[in-house]
């Protein structure tokens, strides 16, 4: 990757340059969801509407007949409860059963919608039914509902699509209207021309926040950095940098320097790299690397210092509600570095702390490491301990039959196959492993065992 320091995008950043911090509110999230109520979701009514619903797990069944049912049966429901429901099946991640009910809030019981509830709606129909969908309920909203809140949405969905011509048609409107006074929709637009390549649109961007008195804030500096890294602008990453540690109203943001240390480890400046991990450890409190603990152990895998990533790992050793993802991560980084002896101390360190559920991933990670090593006498001793009065899923039963097949261990391929046919419902295998598995099969003339074979598979 070839570096330069031209500073097209950061010539607006001079050196003499000062910021301020204003009470606008920015983050993206203001503008998707309500505002907060004021009283909390407790009634016995509520939480009872907010099973029924919680109890449809398929996404494509719909929970408007448990709305009008509840109804029917003579209970009560008011708006508060269902935006609650709305902003609660989002968290879940039920975006279609968040608009059912927030369109059956304005349809089947004439609730007002404010400008907030339509931004809502309109983020969910998009993601629900497409950007076009979105367009046309923006597009008949009445003049009051089109607000910085209702025009942030849409501006959103276009970035998502990365339709460049769509979202700098909407910048305009809100421009024109007055609504472009604050950096969320600058901050998205950087995004979108940092996805798209058009880097050129960036720095005319940022220059008409600086000309409009609109305060740059620590997205707007985190979505520069993206903007840089995509420019292989090294320079500007270390002006942006610069700036916050020389204004610290910003309020000096570890995640800068994470995106920093990513991108220094991608042009392979492994010790400046080390010098911003070094940074970031000293901005976060104890309670957030903790929270982010695998995310740390992988840079310092990427910079493959065994030593800080053990310094890591015995720093901040993971509790037991994060436990599985933490050695999982762990034993995927020190098998990168091919530390394959530590791998296994780690692996045996969980193992012997797992006394009730025990979760194979963790196990897939060794394995993997393993098999792809051509280590499949280790990779049988360790599935042959864990088995034991246990269920492995059918993923650990899968890399087995990678493993053996990458070794020409055909016939071990095909029975570790069947085994996680036999338990993996839903599953699907490897195609090119499965065909490798008929080829033998038909080449050893084994009719009776290719059709079973294909029977399971298909099943």
């Amino acid at each position: 990757m070839n570096l330069h320091s031209s500073g097209k995008l950061f010539s607006l950043l001079p050196q003499n340059y000062q910021v301020s911090i204003s009470s606008t509110r920015v983050l993206a999230s203001l503008l998707f969801s309500t505002k907060t109520p004021t009283k909390p979701l407790s009634s016995s009514d509520s939480s009872t509407l907010r099973r029924r619903i919680e109890a449809i797990r398929d996404p494509r069944a719909s929970i408007v007949p448990v709305l009008d049912q509840w109804v029917k049966e003579g209970n009560n429901v008011d708006k508060y409860q269902l935006v609650s429901l709305v902003r609660l099946m989002k968290d879940y991640k039920r975006c279609n059963h968040a608009l059912e009910v927030s369109e059956w809030m304005t349809g089947r019981r004439f609730f007002t919608l404010t400008t907030e509830d339509a931004a809502v709606r309109l983020e969910l129909i998009h993601r629900v039914r497409g950007l076009e969908e979105a367009e046309n309920y923006f597009n008949k909203l009445s003049v009051k509902l089109k607000t910085k809140y209702t025009y942030g949405a849409i501006l959103n969905g276009c970035v998502r699509e990365k339709s460049v011509q769509k979202a700098e048609a909407v910048m305009q409107e809100m421009r024109e209207g007055g609504m472009a006074t604050s950096s969320f929709p600058y901050n998205i637009l950087i995004i979108l021309y940092s996805k798209t390549g058009d880097l050129d649109k960036i720095a005319p961007l940022v220059k008409e926040m600086e000309r409009n008195g609109i305060d740059q804030d620590k997205y707007t500096l985190r979505n520069l950095v993206v903007a840089s890294v995509a420019a292989s602008d090294i320079s500007g990453v270390e002006r942006i940098l610069k700036l916050t540690e020389e204004n610290p109203e910003l309020g000096l943001d570890w995640k800068l320097y994470a995106m920093a240390a990513d991108a220094y480890l991608k042009i392979g400046s492994i010790g400046t790299a080390l010098t911003m991990l070094m940074k970031l450890e000293k901005l976060m409190a104890f309670r957030e690397k903790k929270a982010v603990f695998s995310f740390l152990l992988s840079l310092y895998a990427k910079t493959g210092n065994k030593h800080e990533l053990y310094r890591i790992w015995n720093s901040y050793k993971p509790s037991s509600e994060s436990m599985e993802t933490s050695y999982r991560c762990m034993i995927d980084s020190l098998t990168k570095l091919d530390d394959i002896e530590g791998a296994e101390k780690i692996f045996e360190e969980w193992e012997s702390q797992c006394t009730t559920m025990y979760d194979f991933r963790v196990l897939n990670g060794l394995l993997v490491a393993y098999c792809n090593r051509g280590l499949l006498e280790k990779a049988e001793a360790a599935i042959e301990k864990a088995v034991q009065g246990r269920t492995p899923y059918a993923s650990t039963w899968h890399l087995m039959a990678k493993g053996y097949a990458e070794q020409d261990h055909i016939p071990k391929a095909v029975e570790m196959l069947k085994r996680a046919v036999n338990v993996g419902r839903g599953w699907k295998p490897d195609p090119i492993l499965v065909n490798t598995c008929l080829e033998y099969l038909e080449g050893h003339g084994d009719t009776e065992e290719m059709k079973e074979f294909i029977r399971m598979v298909k099943n």
